[in-house]
């Protein structure tokens, strides 16, 4: 290490610049003058409607005063994690104060926290300009899931978008929690009260709402207002937020692998490692996390890549660890708690590989961390103080996107093969990804242990956790990627030399798509002699993102969805009976739509009764189906009579028509409450 970068540690582990910007001295003038401006700011950009801008400005002037990776792309990602981390933690300030999430005191409060560390920390504001060849496989990762994501969104109406965004009670659910937090201002748990109009309780206590927040309140500044506008737009951007997560955690995978690699990882081994986790989350089963709408597991699983990857190769300062260190306790267990623990263990454990450098100060930095911890357990530690069963909740049943076992199997034992080799032994790295992936694979065995002893199978939470295991043996395999043999210094002038790179890289790119994401670039996969044609069915092409691209995905709320906004809801603001079928559970779904859509999803504890609804479709008048129907007509009357006794008051009910909407409408008398039957047509399919 040269004298220049003994100066600076932090640059030289991370191949960054040799030496950081010279401090400045403490000047009042200029703290008044960044105050001001911390203000102004945002004030010129709510006055043109353009709050939106605000964003980057946050992230590009954390990244000016910290001192993380030499590179610009890594330095955008290390400030927008702590730029979410700090919108999280500060929110809990925000949901407290008479402005609640208003554009101009939330940005100018954080743009002001930025201008006094960056005055006391003496640093003058620098960002680094390099790029890196591999930094066009991370955003070409997103740039090609949100193409594949969007795809079936493209020209349609935000009407007509709802068939993509009902595809799961789940999403519903959590949209109910976003749409809460715009609505009372802040987190639901510190205003549960008025947070139960909005969504089914005991949510607004017991679920992590960290996704919500955040979402809400990019949604502020993207409207330029707390209003959020009619519910039909609000699912529209909703569903495109949470489109636009996935496509980032890709990415994200995609950069923590090569964070991991450090700088010694260039060259076509940058490249191969980028282009197979690129490959894996293109043609792997986590894709079926938006149809599931499984959102905060996927803004979870994000924010537990970037903070693990920055754990394992800490390659920054005291200052900075600190920093990170925090963010990642707070974003991972404000938005999903489950993988708090998994962050905790990379964190004691980081403290340890790295004792000897992280000693002088040792008890300031921990006082941080401790505090830290505690804000980021304040959640999770009122939920389970007030309403929330663990043992209960941890062996829920329901839905699964199961994480591909091949992957997860396979890039866990390469992970642990290099870092038990001796050169890699000796290195931090190594022995954080040791201990991480051993951990991992530990904690699984042991809730897998568990849940097969209380409930005798491995159940949802179990896939949610081994979905985080997916990602750590990921992101892992920069580690492995440094075992592969560098290229050979070739000799020539500069141009042919960077030829010979871009050709290797090309390749490796192209050899590591086809072999671990199916891609078959146009060669056919055989010859289909019965058609006469060529068969050019790949593995890629039936991955669940393209058939989700195809418009597979698409629920069957597509006319109930078009009813309901274009006729059944007009003037009708209060909780509503949405019956068009004979299905119960498309009964459902369209009640649960219809109280989202008139911002009351509270009403679902209650009208959670539809679920046994069989009626509102056109009956059937023939034979033994006539009076198969007649019974099931019958057992639906007690069940929609009690939903309506022990609902809220005067809900409308929307029939299926005139037969359906009739005789729903005649047998409905409960005690104690009125309801306006409405005998609306079916909705065209």
């Amino acid at each position: 290490m040269t004298s220049r970068n003994a100066e600076n540690p932090q640059a030289a582990q991370s191949g960054g610049p040799a030496a950081a910007p010279a401090p400045v001295q403490r000047r009042w003038f200029v703290l008044a003058a960044a105050v001001g401006l911390s203000w102004a700011l945002p004030l010129l950009l709510d006055a043109l409607s353009l709050d939106v801008v605000l964003i980057p400005v946050l992230v590009l002037a954390i990244g000016s005063l910290i001192r993380v990776g030499g590179g610009l792309l890594d330095r955008l990602v290390v400030s927008a994690f702590i730029l979410c981390g700090a919108v999280m933690a500060f929110g809990l300030l925000f949901s407290v104060w008479p402005w609640g999430l208003a554009p101009v005191p939330g940005a100018g409060f954080l743009l002001t926290v930025v201008s006094v560390c960056g005055w006391l920390s003496r640093r003058r504001p620098h960002i680094p300009l390099r790029l890196r060849g591999t930094d066009a496989l991370v955003l070409g990762t997103f740039a090609v899931v949100w193409h594949y994501m969007h795809h079936p969104l493209a020209g349609k109406s935000i009407t007509e978008r709802l068939a993509f965004f009902v595809t799961s009670e789940d999403r519903m659910g959590h949209f109910s929690y976003f749409d809460g937090i715009h609505h009372v201002g802040g987190y639901n748990f510190l205003h549960q009260e008025a947070a139960k109009t909005f969504m089914m309780t005991p949510s607004e206590a017991v679920y992590p709402q960290g996704t919500h927040f955040l979402l809400a309140w990019i949604d502020v500044l993207v409207k330029s207002s707390t209003d959020g506008g009619p519910a039909a737009e609000m699912m529209n951007r909703y569903l495109l937020y949470v489109i636009g997560a996935y496509a980032l955690l890709c990415a994200v995978l995609v950069w923590a692998a090569r964070w991991i690699g450090g700088p010694r990882l260039r060259g076509w081994r940058a490249a191969v490692v980028c282009a197979s986790v690129m490959a894996v989350m293109l043609s792997g089963s986590m894709a079926n996390l938006v149809e599931k709408g499984f959102d905060s597991e996927t803004v979870g699983l994000l924010f537990l890549a970037v903070g693990l990857a920055l754990l394992v190769r800490p390659a920054m300062g005291r200052a900075e660890f600190a920093l990170v260190g925090v963010a990642g306790l707070v974003t991972v267990t404000f938005v999903y708690n489950l993988y708090g623990a998994l962050l905790g263990l990379a964190l004691a454990a980081v403290l340890v590989v790295h004792r000897r450098r992280f000693a002088p100060r040792r008890g300031l930095l921990l006082g941080v961390l401790a505090g830290g911890t505690l804000i980021a357990g304040l959640p999770s530690i009122f939920s389970v103080l007030t309403k929330l069963d663990v043992s209960k909740t941890s062996n829920l049943a329901g839905p699964m996107v199961v994480p591909d076992r091949p992957v997860l199997i396979g890039c866990a034992l390469a992970a642990l093969l290099a870092a038990s080799l001796r050169m890699n032994r000796r290195t931090g790295t190594g022995q954080m990804v040791l201990v991480l992936v051993l951990g991992a694979i530990t904690m699984l065995t042991l809730f897998g242990v568990y849940q097969t002893k209380t409930i005798g199978y491995l159940s949802y939470y179990f896939e949610k956790l081994a979905a985080a295991g997916l990602v750590i043996s990921v992101i892992s395999l920069g580690l492995v990627g440094l075992l592969l043999t560098p290229a050979e210094r070739s000799k020539g002038s500069v141009r042919r030399r960077r030829a010979e790179r871009l050709l290797q890289s090309g390749l490796a790119v192209v050899a590591a798509l086809a072999l671990f994401g199916g891609v078959q670039f146009g060669v056919p996969s055989g010859w289909i002699s019965f058609a006469k044609r060529l068969n050019t069915t790949s593995a890629f092409n039936e991955s669940p993102m393209l058939k989700w691209a195809r418009g597979e995905a698409r629920s069957d709320m597509g006319p109930p969805a078009r009813a309901l906004v274009g006729r059944d809801l007009k003037d009708r603001p209060g909780p509503v009976i949405a019956l068009y079928s004979n299905d119960s559970y498309l009964n459902l779904k369209s009640t649960f739509l219809a109280q989202l859509l008139n911002h009351r999803a509270g009403d679902m504890v209650e009208l959670y009764e539809i679920f046994y609804v069989k009626m509102g479709g056109p009956p059937t008048e023939k034979g033994a189906k006539k009076q198969e129907f007649a019974k099931e007509y019958d057992t639906s009357l007690v069940h929609l009579k009690k939903a309506l006794a022990e609902g809220p008051a005067a809900p409308t009910q929307r029939g299926g028509g005139p037969p359906g909407g009739g005789r729903v409408s005649k047998g409905q008398s409960p005690a104690g409450n009125t309801a306006t039957g409405v005998g609306a047509p079916q909705p065209p399919p």
